[in-house]
Formats: C-alpha cells, sequence, structure tokens
C-alpha cells in the first residue's frame, strides 16, 4: 500500500481505525475493512458484555425462547479486529483523537461512530420493573418469563416494533392491547390511507387496538389511559420510537441535526477530520431523493460500512445514496418496504389491501420511488431495482396485480 499519510499524519497503511458500537453497522465496518484489503489496526468497542448480535431476531425467536442469542457469525480473531466488550465510550476529543472510557482512554487515527439508537421510554418509569422496552438482548431475556407467563401484556406504540412484540406476545397466549396516540398503526411510517387497513390486523390475531389513546400513568398491575380506562397489564412494553445513541458525543465539535443523530455527508464522513459515522447514529445527504434521510433500520446499518470502508482506503470519495430497505413480520403477513414514499406525486396501488397479499407504489414524475409489498416479495424486489434506475412506468398496467411490476416499463 501507499505510504500516503491521513490528515493527523499517520502512515494510511499503519492507521488505527476505532469502531465505536458493536452492532451490525460496527462489525460489519470491521468487516468490509478487512474484506477491502485494510492492512492496519483495526478495534472495535461494545458498550455490551454479550458478543456482538443481531437485533432482528430478539423480536422472534429469542424473545419467545427458540434461540438463545443472534451471534454475528464472525471469526474477529482471524481477521485481525480486537475486540473490546463492555466498554462504554463516554466522550471523545477530537482534538486529540482520543475517546474516555472508564478504563482509560483510547486513541485512534480515523474513528468510526456505530453506537446505533437507544428506545424512548415512557416519562416516569424508567425504574419500574413491569415497564419494558425490546432493543437488547437482557431486554429479550427480561420478556422472557413475561410470555412464558402469559400475562396481560399492554403494548404502547403500534409502529413496527410494536405490532412485532404484539405478534409474538399472541403467538405466546398473552392477552394483548395496544395503544397508540395516533389515529392508525405505523402514523409515523406511513400515509393514513396506506395504515389504515392494517388496523383489522390486530383484531384478525386476536390482540386488541385501542387508538387515540394516551397513556397517563402505569400502576401496578395496570395502564391508565387518559380518558380514565385501567388496562390490566402484567408487564407493558414501550415501543414509542428510538433516538440516535449520541449522547456521548456532547461538547465533540461533531455537528448533530434536529434528532440528535450525526449529520454525515454523501461520502459518510462527520464534521471533524476523521471521523466517521453509520447506521441509527446518523443521517446522510441523498442525491436520489433530495434530502437528508435519517434510516432507522438493519439494511442501512448493513450497506453503509461498505462505503465507509472504501472511503478510509481509498483514494477517490466513494457516494453512499441507497435504496432504503426494510422488513417486518407481523401478524401472520412478510411486509416489506424500499424506497422513500415523501416525494410522491402519484400513489398506485396493485390488490386488494382486505386480502392477504397487495401492494403500493409511489411514483414522482412517473418513475417509481417507493413500493410498500405485503405478502408480495416479486413486487418488492422487481421495485427496489426500478428505483434504482429511474426508469419511467405506466401507471395503468402497474396497477394490475396480476402483471409483473417490471412488465410497467415504458
Amino acid at each position: 500500500m501507499s505510504e500516503q499519510r491521513s490528515g493527523n499524519g499517520t502512515a494510511r497503511d499503519q492507521r488505527h481505525v476505532v469502531i465505536v458500537g458493536a452492532g451490525m453497522a460496527g462489525v460489519q465496518t470491521a468487516v468490509a475493512l478487512r474484506e477491502q484489503g485494510f492492512a492496519g489496526a483495526v478495534t472495535l468497542l461494545g458498550a455490551e458484555p454479550h458478543r456482538p448480535y443481531d437485533r432482528p431476531p430478539l423480536s422472534k425467536a429469542v424473545l419467545l425462547g427458540k434461540a438463545d442469542g443472534s451471534a454475528f457469525d464472525v471469526d474477529f480473531e482471524a481477521l485481525g479486529v480486537t475486540l473490546e466488550l463492555g466498554r462504554e465510550v463516554t466522550g471523545v476529543r477530537t482534538g486529540d483523537h482520543e475517546l474516555d472510557t472508564a478504563a482509560g482512554p483510547v486513541g485512534y487515527d480515523v474513528l468510526v461512530v456505530a453506537t446505533g439508537a437507544e428506545p424512548v421510554r415512557l416519562p416516569g418509569t424508567g425504574s419500574d420493573p413491569a415497564v419494558h422496552v425490546l432493543r437488547t438482548l437482557d431486554d429479550a431475556a427480561r420478556l422472557r418469563p413475561v410470555l412464558a407467563g402469559q400475562h396481560d401484556v399492554v403494548v404502547v406504540g403500534a409502529g413496527w416494533i410494536g405490532a412485532e412484540f404484539a405478534t409474538a406476545a399472541r403467538e405466546a397466549g398473552c392477552r394483548v392491547t395496544v395503544v397508540e396516540a395516533a389515529g392508525r398503526p405505523l402514523a409515523e411510517a406511513l400515509p393514513a390511507e396506506i395504515a389504515a387497513p392494517m388496523a383489522a390486523w390486530y383484531a384478525d390475531a386476536g390482540a386488541e387496538l385501542r387508538t387515540h389513546a394516551r397513556v397517563r400513568a402505569v400502576e401496578p398491575g395496570a395502564v391508565v389511559l387518559e380518558d380514565g380506562t385501567r388496562l390490566p397489564a402484567g408487564a407493558v412494553v414501550v415501543g414509542i420510537g428510538a433516538r440516535p445513541a449520541t449522547g456521548w458525543l456532547t461538547g465533540s465539535g461533531i455537528e448533530l441535526g434536529a434528532h440528535r443523530e450525526v449529520l454525515a455527508d454523501a461520502h459518510l464522513r462527520t464534521s471533524r477530520p476523521d471521523v466517521y459515522a453509520v447506521g441509527d447514529c446518523s443521517s446522510f445527504p441523498s442525491g436520489r431523493y433530495q434530502e437528508r434521510l435519517l434510516v432507522h433500520h438493519w439494511d442501512n446499518a448493513l450497506q453503509g460500512p461498505r462505503t465507509i470502508a472504501a472511503n478510509i482506503i481509498g483514494e477517490t470519495p466513494a457516494v453512499y445514496d441507497p435504496v432504503p430497505y426494510f422488513w417486518s413480520e407481523q401478524f401472520g403477513r412478510f411486509v416489506q418496504y424500499a424506497g422513500h414514499h415523501r416525494a410522491a406525486d402519484t400513489t398506485v396501488w396493485r390488490g386488494d389491501p382486505a386480502g392477504a397479499a397487495w401492494s403500493v407504489c409511489w411514483l414522482r414524475a412517473g418513475a417509481l420511488v417507493g413500493v410498500l409489498a405485503v405478502g408480495r416479495p416479486r413486487d418488492l424486489a422487481q421495485g427496489r431495482k426500478l428505483i434504482e434506475t429511474g426508469a419511467a412506468l405506466d401507471a395503468d398496467r402497474l396497477a394490475d396485480p396480476a402483471r409483473p411490476l417490471k412488465s410497467a416499463l415504458l
């Protein structure tokens, strides 16, 4: 490798890359660096004591006791990656290229911020053992006996994680009530006309969905709503969103956005030299959608690290501009989404939303910008490729669910 020097004077092939956060984004950054030929030192710091693990199974197999964990199948030793677990980073002094931890400072030449997001909690319930969130392996372990005991469960929030937990709780035989402050499930994620049909899924699964319902208080054995309704609750699970885990960056000079996320550029670099950010903790400008995106989904944490590795190693900056993708398994349905629908000017339905399989396509100036598929994985796969190409489509042909989505190409 060349002996070109980085901004702090260290030879490129001798640099020490430190990655803070041992979730998907952090692990994949370490893997991508080695796959792309980086020969310098790589250290991965994780705040949790557990071997790095994947999060999606937590709300499914791990929660239901069908698996003990979901550790990544990565041989860190063979990769030459130093893995330090149970080492929480409390601050960073970017001018000194040093991280602060309880066990002492850690120096770096290049820093990758991959600390993900942390769940939003109900005010005043932080120490209540009956109130749970589901983000970590320890969270899932605490919730296992709740499901095994078939307790009455109140889920606060009808977003993606709330629906997935309600699904698992019903499968375990719990009586489940989901309370949602908005008038429909997935109110923050999907337009009203798209999310409204999904409300029926709860009743079909034997769960009760209460919309326009706000929590006033959590009491022993009950949740009290603002209208005075008391709901029996052996346990309460809160799924009202997540915020970037960036509190440790206070005073670092690393610029944060309105949601306290790291503001990365198109190359996933931050406002400070030699510092990158990836995954749930950061946003990036999308040339495809002409706006800054904050994507809290697994695929973003998988794809972004490849761009970061390329930019750490290479001479020519690589641009990160993906088609966002995520999926959710809820109430016996496989829901997939690709793209970004907010700038669309046309909505096209494919199939009956009362049925088992249907999809929705969003167009802007005749080109596909987003697709939601329920039980139609082929629509999602074809739609994702069409979004990438930006090709013009015929809306009338697109609306025929019997035709492949790609047949709508003009």
